[in-house]
């Protein structure tokens, strides 16, 4: 090919990527509004928590606050913990959780659990309001896995999240997400599982799944 050859396709990627330009400014100039977001993280591919962590290690490094609150993995020691931990002055961490429910075996313990961190998130939530929010984004990690079994009340779950603060980020975790949650939240991502080497009879390893 020679360098002619090349000017011209040169040329005619450069007037396309102009244009492509040309139609995102035109489209970005159409969104003037600014909200706080309900989040949800679904589906039986891996990243859901790890997702909404980078969310909140996002909101750190602009200067955001965050609560978080886990119901399920409360004994895992993960390494987010660990680390979120190290931000005290924008983050607050809190475990209501005792353990996947195959490791309880204890529906009604886990109903109060689940019903401990749900009196946590809306204190959490009420905080918001007002001049002075505590929080930015609140993380409720693995609050589709305790709707899922029931032991909250889903339309509860919908009319508080729905009705939080306007700025505030609130960012729902877990497999198999209620319908009514998706159907209220502005941003849904589901994972999708393509491979996983659980099933080659890979144990969980120390900063991926934990």
């Amino acid at each position: 090919m020679s360098e002619r050859d090349d000017d011209e396709i040169n040329r005619r990627a450069n007037e396309k990527a102009r244009k492509r330009k040309a139609v995102r400014d035109r489209m970005l100039a159409t969104k003037t509004i600014e909200k706080g977001l309900l989040i949800v993280h679904t589906g039986k591919g891996k990243g859901k928590s790890t997702a909404a962590f980078g969310l909140a290690l996002r909101a750190l490094g602009n200067g955001l606050k965050v609560g978080v609150v886990q119901f399920v993995k409360g004994k895992w020691q993960t390494g987010e913990r660990h680390v979120l931990e190290k931000f005290p002055d924008q983050i607050e961490m809190r475990v209501s959780g005792e353990g996947f429910t195959w490791e309880t075996q204890d529906r009604a313990r886990d109903i109060r659990a689940a019903e401990a961190g749900w009196a946590i998130a809306k204190e959490m939530i009420e905080a918001c309001r007002g001049a002075t929010p505590r929080y930015d984004m609140i993380v409720l990690d693995e609050l589709n896995i305790v709707l899922r079994y029931d032991y909250l009340p889903v339309a509860e779950v919908v009319e508080v999240l729905g009705n939080r603060p306007p700025g505030l980020h609130v960012v729902a975790t877990g497999r198999n997400a209620k319908p009514e949650l998706i159907e209220a939240a502005d941003l849904v991502t589901e994972m999708t599982q393509i491979k996983h080497p659980f099933r080659d009879g890979v144990k969980a390893q120390k900063g991926i799944e934990f």
